[in-house]
């Protein structure tokens, strides 16, 4: 495949090298963000961006070796389950995700993500089913509507089936 056949043709007035930044977590609704901010990346020429908060117990932290073994296994897993989420999107877009691993409060790290690179230019969340969309969702939209200084789109869930056996 050649660079050209690679890079989408985009119209005029079309975005060109925005960034879409997906939180990743574990919910069901997960997919949906992903699937929608690698649309949009394909048909605008932008890319797609990965953000994992973990956060590991702090209880035992006067022992310092169970604690950076924590640490380090919280974050094997934060890096096993981006790297997941990004072969979809190089599957989808064939680009790479710039991926972000952090530690901590999810809102404050998602928060510090955006202040520290202005080049993500927009949050793509997917919303639970229900009358509660979501932790985060609810302080981007809710609390700290406004604060996060990029637009914010939340993909509604599908509606969940009830099962054939209730």
């Amino acid at each position: 495949m050649t660079a050209a056949a690679e890079t989408p043709s985009l119209l005029p007035g079309q975005e060109s090298g925005r960034i879409f930044l997906v939180v990743v977590d574990q919910s069901e609704e997960l997919p949906l963000a992903i699937k929608y901010a690698c649309d949009r990346a394909r048909r605008t020429g932008g890319r797609v961006a990965l953000l994992y908060v973990y956060n590991v117990e702090k209880d035992f932290h006067h022992w310092k070796f169970v604690s950076r073994m924590a640490d380090a296994e919280a974050r094997e897993e934060a890096e096993n389950i981006l790297k997941l989420h990004a072969l979809r999107v190089v599957q989808e877009t064939g680009r790479t995700p710039d991926t972000y691993v952090r530690e901590g409060d999810r809102r404050t790290e998602l928060f510090a993500l955006i202040k520290e690179h202005p080049e993500i230019s927009m949050l793509v969340l997917s919303s639970a089913p229900g009358n509660k969309p979501g932790p985060l969702i609810a302080a981007v939209t809710g609390k700290f509507a406004g604060k996060i200084g990029i637009p914010v789109t939340v993909i509604p869930a599908a509606p969940r089936q009830a099962s054939a056996a209730a």
